[in-house]
């Protein structure tokens, strides 16, 4: 059973695969070749699915970082004779002036363990462990370096350290002396490479920087936000950017699957794919942390995902990150689970599910890019035609929402409210979209949905716009109906929805949940922590509404349970105030960005009032 807390975790990415390492110098997580690949280490889930661990031999103390303006990890162990380094990365490919960064990957995870005083006993403990867990790859020594074959991959590691094989995995031992620098380094076996190519000192070192030379040159292009928690906002952009799958366009949700939403309950699940919701939201941050010249990738790729609308003209909610469909799930019963969280499922039941909101957050996020995909081609703005559309002709329907509940399909208020926003910005983009013919049947369906949003949406019993139409039940979500700009910030109903969710949908510490769970509303048994990305709903509202100061107080609040690195889980344990949930997660990233900017704009407002 694996213990390691979600906070100790950090992650690496080329923007094809990520890792984990641990704050003790162990990669936890590590999938080749792409986010949603089988791993290659899983300890995370099971302590006998993998593991590669470089650390002090005696007792240390650790410290951590990311370089500045990157996505690579360094760790410093101080211990009592002396002080050593390990930096982690990914490899990229070349630096190219920050404009296609993970073009040409290696698919290599590059470690380098340098002295900064003293010497420091360090040892390696090197366990892959391929298709989660399930392979025990035969193990042999090559000159500079050890290979390890089993299954469909086959794995190099570049050691300048001399192993031995034990039962599967190799350990060693040496010591980093102050000034002194090594490189460790493992990477796929390609059928090409004929004899598996270990890697030289040289050629290591020199990739390691690039790829540190290559996130800041990204950085440096992309990342202009000046406003508050401006290194907050800059740094989640850029796990936004690690998130992003560079071949195709596609932006995972997370980059683990099945780490729970509560310790030892069931609600695990695999966040390693592109939801249209997630990916809409998430361009739509970097629109505020990183001027995403991506954009147009991802809507080429969802346009590639999605070629038409199904029989039922509609959208399918989450595709594979090369645009596969069928992400049936199944459980691997021989992993016991982060904490003993069963089941560890890898695909998602919920890509055949009917979410109609999802027409609104990609045609929102169109809007808000419209300078970035000004030169779209008539394949992607037919499709954003059709979305808009497919909302108009479909909002009536019930469906699973947001949240993805699997119990029976409702009238949500947040799909209704995403189909009105579908619409909005269809209106707004008609030109773009050479849809002028449109915009009149549009804006009649627009007014026909409003209608019924203010007329079964809100409950005047609860004081505020409820979950779906006729329930009492509050939704974080409908923190969203000022930020959509669907009503004026000061309409009584907002601040009355903002109140209520703030009073009745909070833990002790201020952090709002997405709804209550009690007796399997959602279809769903056991329980779940505090949201974080309706935590910074709730900021957002708050600065909507003109309430900077509640505002502030609700963000800092919520990105205080970033960790020392700042990466955000899904949730957080109400009791224990520990991450819970898939990590590090997207959705929070976005809530943090997208916070940060309002509260900003929202200053900039009042300061302009005043002068």
């Amino acid at each position: 059973m694996s213990t390691t807390p979600i906070a100790d975790l950090a992650l690496v990415s080329d923007r094809h695969s990520a890792g984990l390492i641990s704050r003790d110098g162990s990669a936890e997580w590590l999938c080749f070749p792409r986010f949603d690949g089988p791993s290659v280490f899983a300890r995370l889930l099971d302590d006998e699915a993998g593991h590669w661990s470089i650390r002090p031999a005696i007792p240390f103390e650790t410290t951590r970082r990311y370089l500045p303006r990157t996505m690579v990890l360094e760790t410093t162990f101080r211990t009592g004779s002396g002080t050593a380094v390990l930096t982690d990365a990914l490899l990229t490919g070349p630096d190219d002036g920050g404009h296609r960064l993970g073009v040409g990957v290696p698919h290599l995870l590059a470690r380098r363990v340098s002295g900064l005083g003293g010497e420091v006993p360090m040892e390696v403990d090197y366990r892959p462990r391929p298709e989660y867990g399930l392979i025990h790859p035969i193990l042999s020594v090559a000159d500079g370096g050890v290979t390890a074959h089993g299954g469909a991959e086959s794995l190099v590691l570049t050691t300048p350290v001399p192993l031995r094989i034990e039962d599967g995995s190799a350990y060693g031992a040496f010591t980093v002396h102050e000034g002194e620098t090594l490189h460790f380094g493992m990477h796929r076996s390609t059928p090409q490479e004929t004899p598996a190519r270990v890697w030289d000192q040289t050629e290591l070192a020199a990739r390691l920087d690039g790829t540190i030379a290559a996130w800041r040159s990204w950085s440096s292009l992309h990342q202009a936000y000046d406003g508050p928690w401006c290194d907050l906002v800059h740094h989640s952009g850029r796990v936004l950017q690690a998130l992003s799958f560079q071949p195709s366009g596609a932006i995972v949700a997370a980059a683990t699957t099945s780490l729970p939403e509560w310790p030892g309950g069931a609600r695990n699940w695999d966040y390693r794919f592109t939801w249209v919701r997630d990916a809409s939201l998430t361009m739509s941050a970097l629109w505020v942390a990183a001027c995403p010249d991506e954009a147009s990738d991802f809507f080429s790729f969802l346009t590639t995902a999605a070629p038409t609308l199904d029989e039922d003209r509609a959208l399918q909610i989450m595709f594979g990150v090369r645009g596969e469909h069928d992400l049936s799930e199944r459980t691997l019963p021989h992993l016991r689970g982060w904490r003993d969280s069963r089941p560890v499922r890898v695909g998602n039941g919920a890509w055949n599910q009917r979410q109609i909101d999802v027409y609104g957050e990609l045609l929102d996020a169109a809007a808000r890019l419209e300078r970035q995909i000004g030169g779209i081609d008539d394949d992607v703005r037919r499709f954003l035609v059709a979305c808009a559309d497919t909302a108009a002709e479909r909002w009536t329907e019930k469906d699973q929402g947001i949240w993805e509940i699997r119990g029976e399909p409702r009238d949500f208020l947040y799909s209704k409210l995403m189909c009105w926003v579908a619409l909005d910005r269809g209106i707004t983009l008609a030109g773009l979209l050479r849809a002028q013919d449109r915009t009149e049947s549009w804006r009649l369906t627009r007014a026909e949905i409003r209608d019924a949003l203010l007329r079964e949406g809100w409950n005047e019993r609860v004081g505020a716009f409820t979950q779906s139409f006729g329930s009492d039940e509050l939704d974080a979500s409908a923190l969203m109906v000022p930020i959509t700009g669907f009503l004026p910030p000061d309409d009584p109903r907002v601040l009355s929805t903002i109140d209520a969710i703030a009073q009745r949908l909070t833990d002790d510490q201020g952090l709002v949940y997405r709804y209550r769970t009690e007796d399997g509303v959602d279809g769903l048994a056991g329980e779940e922590g505090t949201f974080l990305l309706c935590s910074f709903w709730l900021a957002q509202a708050l600065a909507v509404s003109g309430q900077v100061g509640r505002a502030r107080e609700a963000f800092e609040r919520a990105a205080a349970y970033a960790n020392d690195v700042g990466l955000l889980s899904e949730e957080v344990d109400p009791g224990s105030g520990a991450l819970l949930g898939n990590f590090p997660q997207a959705f929070s990233h976005i809530g943090l960005i997208n916070a940060a900017w309002a509260i900003d704009q929202a200053e900039r407002t009042a300061r302009a009032h005043t002068s």
